[in-house]
């Protein structure tokens, strides 16, 4: 898996860590949220499966601290800080060019339902939408474009951006980290063996919400 074999591979978390380790995860979650185009990239799931390699990730790019909790509270604050300046990317890409977004056409890398979508939610969740989005796929990608868009307040939108990359971060960074480590020593069960299944479920649980609301809002519409 060292080698990019199929275009499965771009929705493969673990293929991103094993090509590009540390930075490479940085990059993704920066591209997520920072340019509109990262929409397609592993997001949550990238997350949990970098937990579970933490200890790996953090002593193959500076050195191991001896301490899980360490290297696990480090990696999380280097993503959290990537997906900060992320969205403050994507806030400012939204308040200089956002409005020409509308009258774009539709391509591989952009699509005009996923701006409008954004929008809704936006308008529907106010300013805790920036917090609540990072748990949405595709969604977490274009409400900081929106934010800029209308003009949110940026101090507001600073603080809602660190607010909701800290916590995404972190949960899913020490679920994925702990999980691995409470099922290998409790029941002798190792997760990365096990990467597909786990990576389907968390896919499924976090558009679950996105897909419910897609068919709900289109049934009132």
């Amino acid at each position: 898996m060292d080698n990019f074999e199929s275009w499965k591979d771009l929705l493969n978390p673990e293929f991103y860590i094993k090509l590009g380790g540390f930075w490479m995860i940085l990059f993704i979650i920066f591209a997520e949220t920072g340019l509109f185009v990262g929409f397609f990239l592993p997001g949550d799931s990238l997350l949990f499966v970098s937990g579970i390699y933490a200890k790996e990730l953090i002593a193959n790019t500076f050195g191991s601290t001896v301490s899980d909790f360490v290297d696990t509270s480090l990696l999380a604050l280097c993503i959290a800080i990537a997906a900060i300046l992320g969205n403050e990317v994507g806030y400012w890409f939204g308040r200089k060019t956002g409005p020409a977004l509308y009258k774009r056409e539709d391509s591989f890398f952009f699509k005009k339902k996923y701006l409008h979508q954004a929008h809704d939610f936006f308008e529907e969740n106010g300013a805790t939408a920036v917090i609540v989005a990072r748990f949405l796929p595709i969604i977490r990608t274009f409400v900081p474009i929106v934010a800029g868009i209308v003009g949110m307040d940026k101090k507001r939108f600073f603080t809602d951006n660190v607010i909701g990359a800290f916590l995404w971060s972190f949960i899913l960074i020490f679920a994925g980290h702990y999980l691995y480590r409470l099922f290998l020593d409790q029941f002798g069960i190792d997760l990365k063996a096990h990467l597909e299944m786990i990576i389907l479920v968390i896919v499924l649980i976090t558009t679950l919400p996105v897909i419910l609301k897609f068919f709900f809002g289109k049934k009132k519409a």
